[in-house]
């Protein structure tokens, strides 16, 4: 089973590099927890996504430490990586997307794999949840995902909004929508306004949101492959600033009818850095876990 790591995106509201931002008093980072939550849990290989550009410092920085503990491989998530025929205008610099991003590592992917995001804390929970999902699973399944869910209260911050997918599912847990929405508290209430426009409503903390966190086989790259250039052909007058969301593409196939997806909540709770001043709160919650015992001194040390 593969861990699979987003970590190309730019980090603009936290301002640089926030994968690489130390978040203990060893220097660890937040993927590196991830990383050892995912390996304890049974995940054999990472796949960190990034720009080809930040190679280098993430080799020197989290892929010494990681190398010589899990099989460590490097994808590069690039403008280039496009439907042949297509071109960018010369001014995008960011890249296309979480769907587009997936696509970087199909060569690199074996069977069963999780994403994640890198500057999320997921905690071990999480990883479990997920790995006892694919390790039952049928051999040579396919059509089959899941997303693991988390309660929203777990999920933020008292720093400003986060974006979070709004889960709705039917009687069995399958999902039946996903409402990428800005999560906030708004008078004392959880506020869900869906990024398309439609009216914003009121949640319960209990209410399952998506962490981005799937369970997915190697066929959803076969979907992300086939649906690309509609992608762009219906982007074609945005394509400055559109983006290839997995999500999208994941409730869209939903809608088709050719997949099902199965909602698995968690206990696990959310710690991340949306904002710099997240990182106190962050650090402080990480060094509790380890005091507890939840993680040995030091992580890797």
């Amino acid at each position: 089973m593969d861990l699979v790591i987003l970590a190309a995106g730019m980090g603009s509201r936290f301002g640089g590099l926030k994968q690489l931002e130390p978040i203990d008093k060893y220097g660890n980072f937040i993927i590196d927890y991830s990383i050892y939550d995912a390996k304890r849990a049974g995940f054999d290989k990472v796949i960190f996504i990034i720009k080809e550009e930040n190679y280098e410092i993430f080799k020197s920085t989290i892929g010494r430490r990681v190398e010589d503990k899990i099989p460590t491989e490097y994808a590069f998530q690039s403008l280039d990586l496009i439907p042949e025929g297509y071109t960018l205008p010369q001014d995008r610099v960011k890249p296309l997307g979480t769907a587009q991003a997936i696509l970087a590592a199909k060569d690199k992917i074996s069977d069963s794999f999780i994403i994640i995001n890198a500057d999320d804390f997921y905690g071990f929970d999480a990883f479990k949840v997920a790995a006892d999902y694919l390790r039952g699973l049928n051999k040579n399944s396919k059509n089959t995902y899941a997303n693991i869910a988390y309660n929203v209260v777990n999920t933020m911050t008292e720093n400003g909004s986060v974006k979070r997918g709004v889960l709705e599912f039917d009687k069995n847990n399958k999902l039946t929508d996903l409402i990428e929405s800005k999560i906030e508290k708004v008078d004392g209430k959880i506020l869900a306004s869906p990024l398309d426009g439609a009216t914003p409503f009121n949640i319960p903390e209990t209410t399952l949101v998506s962490m981005n966190m799937f369970c997915f086989t190697r066929d959803i790259l076969d979907y992300i492959d086939g649906d690309f250039k509609k992608f762009m052909d219906d982007n074609l007058a945005n394509l400055d600033k559109c983006e290839y969301l997995l999500p999208t593409l994941v409730s869209d196939k939903i809608n088709e009818g050719k997949i099902t997806v199965e909602v698995l909540s968690t206990k696990a709770k959310w710690y991340g850095i949306t904002y710099k001043t997240d990182k106190p709160a962050v650090v402080a919650s990480l060094e509790k876990l380890m005091d507890n015992g939840e993680y040995p001194e030091g992580l890797w040390k």
